[in-house]
């Protein structure tokens, strides 16, 4: 046991989430497994995993079904989980995916990438929280009026799908525009302090994925722990070509070689009304490929996902101790300002 594990930080959102530290586990593509998702609820914050990364319906099922059974049966008081939805049309699995969340009344429900109503509206009818990846406030603008319970500011240096503006000015941004809601902040936090900036530019919590891939849970590779670990923020790069969105990758060879842009032919089948939608789900079969090998042992395709807090992991821990640390850190930062002196 630490030091840190009866202590609660409260506001709107822990609330909402029954969790005891404005903390998300951010969902990561082949990165979440269970073993994180169990990890994340014991120690009390959410945890979430993209639904993808179980695409055959009975693992999905079985997965929410343990999930379900965990958060009410947890040791603590506190911690839930939560599931992304691509929400786009070219997810194939996307309908499949909605009807086994709504089944299993999946608690907290992220959508990104497409028009989230119909998985609000689903999610609602038996009082699931849904919320919104945002990268600017037109889209943020689209699913309020859906009627989402909260936005995932996704700003600069995020991992996966970033987004154009820094983090802080586009929190601020949503919290001016929709005041009621609350705005989970994703990019560039990986410790207390960070944390602690990111609630005081108006966010409820801290959304966080790049640490947790350097976990003793997460079961990739030792070679794609060791790289977040290793690699810093200037090693991160944007490339288009594994999802046709632009996506945030270390800088390997590999990720050298398939370049960063789309080339003009992909462009054009991107963007003809007739081809998109069934092109890019060609563009994404090839990327989900390049992925799923680059996270096994020994694959010299080194294709890794992280954000640009890769600079600020120094070292693999557990979730609890990756938790634990977060804490410290926050009171730390929060003990700082408060010493500072006004005049």
């Amino acid at each position: 046991m630490t030091e840190t594990e009866n202590i609660k930080v409260e506001n709107e959102l822990t609330r909402m989430l029954n969790i005891r530290f404005p903390l998300v586990m951010a969902p990561m593509f082949l990165v979440s497994n269970e073993a994180m998702l169990a990890a994340g609820i014991e120690a009390g914050i959410l945890a979430c995993f993209p639904s993808l990364n179980y695409r055959n319906e009975s693992e999905l099922q079985s997965v929410l079904e343990k999930m379900n059974d965990r958060i009410h049966n947890r040791k603590g008081k506190y911690g839930n989980y939560g599931m992304n939805l691509i929400v786009q049309k070219a997810n194939p699995w996307f309908k499949k995916h909605l009807d086994i969340c709504i089944r299993m009344k999946v608690p907290v429900v992220i959508t990104s990438l497409g028009n989230p109503e119909s998985t609000i509206n689903a999610a609602h009818t038996y009082g699931g929280k849904v919320f919104c990846d945002v990268i600017n406030l037109a889209h943020a603008e689209k699913c309020a009026k859906a009627g989402c319970d909260g936005f995932v500011a996704v700003g600069q240096g995020a991992g996966g799908h970033a987004g154009p503006y820094p983090l802080i000015l586009l929190t601020e941004a949503l919290k001016k525009r929709f005041p009621d809601l609350p705005v989970m902040a994703a990019g560039g936090i990986a410790n207390g302090r960070a944390l602690l900036s990111s609630l005081a530019s108006g966010a409820s919590a801290g959304y966080c994925g790049t640490r947790f891939i350097a976990s003793t849970e997460a079961d990739v590779s030792a070679e794609y722990k060791q790289a977040i670990v290793r690699h810093k923020m200037e090693d991160i790069i944007m490339t288009s070509r594994i999802s046709g969105t632009p996506c945030s990758v270390i800088n390997t060879e590999f990720a050298q070689k398939i370049g960063t842009e789309q080339n003009w032919f992909e462009k054009m089948m991107s963007r003809n009304s007739k081809t998109k939608k069934y092109f890019k789900m060609l563009v994404q079969r090839r990327g989900f490929n390049w992925l799923e090998a680059a996270v096994k042992p020994g694959n010299y395709q080194n294709l890794w996902c992280a954000g640009q807090s890769v600079e600020m992991v120094d070292e693999i821990q557990s979730i609890q101790d990756i938790v634990a640390d977060f804490i410290r850190g926050y009171f730390i930062a929060y003990n700082e300002l408060k010493q500072m002196n006004s005049y």
